[in-house]
């Protein structure tokens, strides 16, 4: 049905591909509306499924989400999302389901649709959907903030008690999160109740409307929210721990391989070698070096081992730098848990090769009915199979360390080459 859509000739006229690329905005709508119905028939499927099998109701459909994350190559956070859209879609909100289905909606415009209505009851839930949605004729030209406004318009004007309610329990959720920026730069994100959120742009933009140094308004207000968490000067170092992972030759200038700053990722080789001179040349810092030994051909962390069941320090370190973040395919979070992959309770042993780094939700999922994680080695790399209830195996292997790749001598022991964790701790 679709194939002259995806092989279409380039040398038609602007107004043919116009006209492909809208269908094919309204063939990704329609692939989403279906997306959502058989993820809510799955969820279906499974919970009677636990239902027959004795499974006990706030257990059934435990780790679906994660399942679903896995089917659509996202985080298991976005398969919640998913989950939770689907099921809204198909039991609750038909409206907007059939507005996603023809194209009028986009799957991110549905989805805040929902996330507008999610505090009231399913017979409120019903009539928002069938007032905003009902007529498509009615969305076009509206754009995300729209959508989400005239969402939340009609919410009010059916229950204003739910929508405060869920307002004040907001203010739960509260945190702070960082993610990686071009150019190794970082976001560093705070989610607060919109009066301090406020309060702290306007104190920071204050600072920026009395401060002329040369520095532009963004620097100025960048450095007052630096010096003002930490209590120091942003150009002073900050103390707290760091761990740069390079290897020994990018260390001593022979090459520049990328080194990786844990809870950052990959950062330049000149730019490592400045945080190493820097913290050097800083008196008040304690820098170490920890030699590291990683295999001639993945060039990955050699294995370690405990009799314990818990992992000791000293392993869970080394399992935290081996994976750099947790190992659930397409899962990119930090990492929480250091645990069996094989559990502890079915003869799993304590060491590197049945260890992963996990996020905490990953952790917990893994453990669901049904689930089975595998660790190997292969050709040298660390490779866990997770196997989820549906009979489908995702492959995670671990990332490779810093450094150019390893000439092969006749010594094993010589072939592995080592590669330096540079600790700063400045006082």
């Amino acid at each position: 049905m679709f194939e002259s859509l995806f092989d279409f000739d380039s040398d038609v006229d602007e107004a043919t591909l116009r006209g492909i690329v809208e269908q094919l905005e309204q063939l990704k709508a329609a692939a989403a509306a279906a997306q959502a119905r058989a993820t809510e028939a799955w969820a279906t499927k499974r919970h009677l499924a636990e239902a027959e099998a004795g499974v006990p109701k706030p257990k059934r459909g435990r780790g679906l989400a994660n399942e679903v994350a896995l089917a659509r190559r996202v985080a298991p956070m976005r398969g919640g999302q998913h989950l939770g859209l689907a099921t809204a879609l198909v039991r609750e909100m038909p409206h907007t389901l059939a507005a996603l289905e023809s194209g009028a909606l986009s799957e991110w415009r549905a989805t805040m649709i929902v996330r507008e209505s999610a505090c009231l009851s399913i017979e409120h839930r019903r009539q928002l959907d069938a007032e905003l949605c009902s007529d498509t004729s009615a969305l076009e030209g509206w754009g995300d903030k729209r959508v989400a406004a005239e969402a939340k318009k009609i919410a009010v004007r059916l229950d204003a008690q739910a929508v405060v309610e869920r307002t004040a329990k907001a203010a739960a959720d509260r945190c702070v999160w960082i993610r990686p920026a071009p150019d190794t730069m970082a976001y560093v994100t705070v989610l607060l109740p919109v009066a301090q959120g406020v309060a702290v742009y306007t104190s920071v933009k204050r600072q920026a409307d009395t401060t002329f140094d040369g520095r532009s308004r963004g620097q100025v207000m960048a450095d007052t929210v630096v010096e003002r968490v930490t209590g120091r000067p942003a150009e002073q170092p900050v103390p707290v721990s760091l761990n740069l992972v390079m290897a020994d030759t990018t260390l001593a200038g022979g090459d520049d391989e990328s080194a990786w700053l844990d809870g950052y990722g990959p950062v330049p080789a000149g730019f490592a070698c400045k945080m190493v001179g820097d913290a050097a040349l800083d008196e008040s810092a304690r820098t170490t070096l920890r030699r590291l030994y990683r295999h001639p051909d993945s060039r990955q962390l050699v294995a370690m081992e405990s009799r314990s069941r818990i992992f000791p320090r000293g392993l869970a370190a080394f399992i935290g730098l081996r994976d750099q973040t947790c190992r659930t395919p397409y899962c990119d979070a930090p990492i929480r848990h250091r645990d069996h992959a094989l559990p502890h309770r079915e003869s799993g042993s304590t060491s590197a090769l049945n260890g992963l780094g996990e996020c905490e939700a990953c952790n917990y999922a893994k453990e669901a009915r049904g689930w089975r994680v595998r660790t190997a080695e292969r050709d040298g790399m660390h490779q866990a199979d997770f196997t989820t209830p549906t009979g489908a195996t995702y492959r995670s292997i671990a990332p490779p360390l810093p450094g150019p790749p390893i000439r092969k001598r006749v010594s094993i022991i010589e072939s592995q080459l080592s590669v330096d964790l540079v600790t700063f701790d400045a006082a």
